[in-house]
């Protein structure tokens, strides 16, 4: 008896994976077309996609952002309010904090009415980068939201915030 095995395949046993379908042929994804969260997770992939391009310029990403524009919309935010508005851990917000602080971007001030807490505060230079990154962030959602009418853009933003706000 020989250990050589034929090439034949046996019919029972099934092709591997990635050479059962040609790539050209069409992928049935109607059961997850139905899922809100994979319908929110390929928008959002799409729309960040956009965001990281355009925000090089400025070298932001989306926490770092949020984060300006928080303290933009908000003077003296403490690092508490921006961990439960962002949902980010305390230990990385400190980081996010201490980064933006380092590029000249935000300071610190002891905070008005907790004497334990500190105010986050945008430098001047922090107010220029942050009203030209919304600025960006403002177009770059209505290019990549282009197929929407007005109408339509507000209502999905109304109807994605029921999903999440509480």
């Amino acid at each position: 008896m020989s250990s050589v095995r034929s090439s034949k395949k046996s019919p029972s046993v099934p092709a591997p994976a990635d050479t059962a379908a040609p790539a050209s042929e069409p992928v049935d994804t109607g059961f997850l077309r139905t899922l809100v969260g994979y319908n929110t997770r390929r928008a959002a992939l799409s729309i960040i996609a956009v965001f990281m391009e355009r925000m090089a310029v400025y070298d932001l990403k989306v926490v770092d952002f949020s984060v300006l524009s928080l303290v933009a919309h908000n003077p003296g935010i403490t690092s508490r309010q921006l961990c439960a508005t962002l949902s980010v851990l305390p230990p990385n917000m400190v980081g996010l904090i201490a980064a933006l602080e380092r590029r000249g971007l935000i300071e610190r001030r002891p905070h008005p009415s907790d004497g334990r807490a500190m105010g986050v505060h945008l430098t001047p230079a922090g107010v220029e980068l942050t009203a030209q990154a919304e600025q960006t962030a403002a177009q770059l959602e209505e290019d990549a939201t282009n197929r929407l009418t007005a109408a339509e853009r507000k209502t999905l933003i109304r109807l994605l915030q029921k999903v999440y706000d509480v």
